[in-house]
């Protein structure tokens, strides 16, 4: 996959990431709201908002979303930019694997504490998981080559020395 194609994925989990955390937040403050992604009694984000569980080392979970999503863009933006420090590349898959990390207590807690799945925040978790897949296979694909490779012109060559 394309250098280009990797980072236009983890732009877009973590975009849609910082969407989703959002709405997560103005679910938890408006109750009518909470009932959009209520499906029974099992999928309810009302009974995950309401649980007194929604806080993680005192701040919100939702603003771990925010906030995590955020940082994942600006540690991205700033790899893109200076592409040649690979030290953001590896910056970056650090931070979207402490976010898996921190997705699957989340999703521990609703499991198996609160005993609901909140489909709004798996859906958080889930973009996190894809900016995670992206960022590894961007270390490996800036590896392979020994650097940057905006252009990938490093493809056209193995592709004619194989042919």
């Amino acid at each position: 996959m394309r250098t280009r194609t990797l980072r236009s994925l983890i732009y877009l989990a973590g975009g849609l990431g910082v969407i989703v955390s959002i709405f997560a937040t103005a679910e938890f403050f408006d109750a009518s709201l909470r009932n959009i992604c209520t499906v029974s009694s099992f999928f309810s984000c009302a009974l995950v908002d309401q649980s007194g569980k929604t806080t993680t080392l005192g701040i919100p979970d939702y603003a771990w979303g925010i906030g995590g999503f955020v940082v994942i863009l600006v540690v991205a933006a700033i790899g893109e930019a200076r592409s040649e420090v690979r030290g953001w590349t590896y910056a970056l898959l650090g931070l979207t694997t402490a976010g898996v990390g921190l997705s699957l207590y989340l999703l521990y807690v609703e499991l198996v504490l609160i005993g609901a799945l909140c489909l709004v925040c798996t859906s958080a978790y889930l973009l996190g998981a894809l900016a995670w897949v992206g960022s590894i296979a961007l270390v490996r694909r800036t590896g392979d080559t020994g650097g940057p490779t905006e252009t990938d012109e490093g493809d056209e060559g193995a592709s004619a020395a194989s042919e």
